[in-house]
């Protein structure tokens, strides 16, 4: 048993049935989640739902051989979709959760919010399932269901395709969410008992033992080409204001026999002795103020030598100041010649094709944007070339001064 959760479009209740799941089969058997293109919020949902790692499969990013290296286990396996089936990056819709079901070979469980509709409900389902026949949709279970007599009138109409599930319409599990997506699990003091009713939601209303049996490929494992590590010695920041960093590549860089340390800027600890000092991004935004007097941790930015590399909010740490969302402008690290604000948000988003020959993340890489800052001052050397999806030049990003460099891109591997 393995399989895909998509959905129609975004905002079907994919993430919540997901959860749901993962934790209602993990009480039966053990059971592994990923979750399909660049996301750093959900995955922490996924682990505390099924008490196994979640990595991220990016068709658009990464290689066919990488998805299928990351994907490979013998405990079966819940890929989460992102935003519709089909839906990927222009021109073509490359890196949609469809690729990543056809990379790896497995079924695809089909999430429609019935909320608004009835009969045609066949018409949609029809479609999707018609669509693709190189895809195998093996069900559908159908969402936000008003009622039994609502849940006969859906099923009379679907004659003929598999139903795993109709969930019914339930108050209180729609989840808090912010400006990037989701309020992030570690955040949520109500998590467990948040799972565990999505759980008991899922087990009444959805076919988990026809879910169980469904047959899919077997992922083994294979071999891949996996990242250098910057460095040997690195230290990675990491709490709640700098929380967004792939797994894959900090298992990519222990597994090639870098050290590993981490410290949380949050609680003013001094970034560790290394060769390599990660910022992640995250929501330092939220917590500029305290940040920007946390002085033991900016005070050992500003005294090392080592490669200082940050992402996003890392990056904007980084700058002489950022603007928060009321307006005050709160003193960074000033190792960059950056001025941020969230005073007047703008959203920018996108995959990013980069290349660099400076710093020490120097190669071409595959990247994503996703943030709502607006940069209200850079000056000095660029630190990346970018391209978007379709491959049209985009200003240079990021910054780079002598031993300290970033962007807001987030990188996600080599190419």
């Amino acid at each position: 048993m393995s399989f895909v959760i998509a959905a129609p479009s975004s905002g079907s209740g994919k993430t919540t049935i997901t959860l749901g799941l993962l934790r209602a089969i993990s009480r039966i058997t053990p059971i592994r989640a990923a979750k399909s293109g660049p996301d750093y919020i959900d995955p922490r949902f996924h682990e505390a739902a099924c008490g196994q790692p979640c990595l991220n499969l990016d068709a658009w990013a990464m290689s066919s051989a990488r998805v299928r290296s990351l994907a490979a286990g013998t405990t079966p396996l819940i890929v989460e979709g992102a935003m519709g089936l089909f839906d990927g990056a222009p021109p073509d819709g490359k890196g949609a959760t469809a690729d990543v079901a056809r990379i790896l070979d497995l079924p695809v469980v089909l999430v429609i919010d019935a909320g608004r509709m009835a009969g045609s409900v066949a018409a949609l389902a029809q479609g999707f399932i018609n669509h693709d026949p190189k895809l195998n949709i093996a069900g559908i279970i159908l969402n936000n269901v008003g009622s039994p007599r609502h849940e006969a009138m859906l099923r009379r109409a679907l004659v003929g395709i598999t139903i795993l599930g109709a969930v019914p319409r339930t108050a209180g599990l729609t989840q808090p969410s912010r400006h990037l997506g989701l309020i992030q699990a570690q955040e949520r003091p109500d998590l467990d008992a948040y799972l565990d009713a999505a759980a008991d939601l899922i087990s009444n209303s959805v076919d988990l033992k026809a879910l169980i049996s469904l047959r899919s490929a077997t992922l083994p494992a294979r071999k891949s080409t996996t990242l250098k590590p910057p460095s040997q010695t690195i230290a990675i920041a990491q709490d709640e204001a700098f929380a967004f960093c792939y797994p894959h590549l900090i298992n990519d860089w222990h597994s090639a026999g870098a050290s590993l340390s981490f410290f949380s800027p949050l609680n003013d600890d001094p970034a560790p002795d290394s060769d390599f000092i990660y910022l992640p991004g995250g929501y330092p935004e939220l917590h500029a103020g305290r940040l920007s007097g946390n002085h033991r941790f900016l005070s050992s930015l500003k005294t090392t030598r080592a490669q200082i590399f940050g992402e996003c909010g890392g990056y904007m740490v980084l700058g002489d100041s950022l603007t928060d969302a009321d307006g005050y402008s709160h003193p960074m690290a000033g190792l960059l010649r950056l001025e941020t604000s969230f005073a007047k948000r703008k959203l920018h988003l996108g995959y990013r094709q980069l290349q660099t020959t400076d710093g020490p993340m120097q190669g071409s890489w595959a990247g994503h944007e996703f943030h709502y800052a607006t940069t209200l001052h850079a000056q000095g050397t660029p630190l990346f070339q970018a391209q978007d999806a379709e491959g049209n030049h985009l200003p240079p990003m990021g910054l780079i001064n002598d031993n300290v460099s970033g962007s807001f891109a987030h990188l996600i591997d080599a190419t």
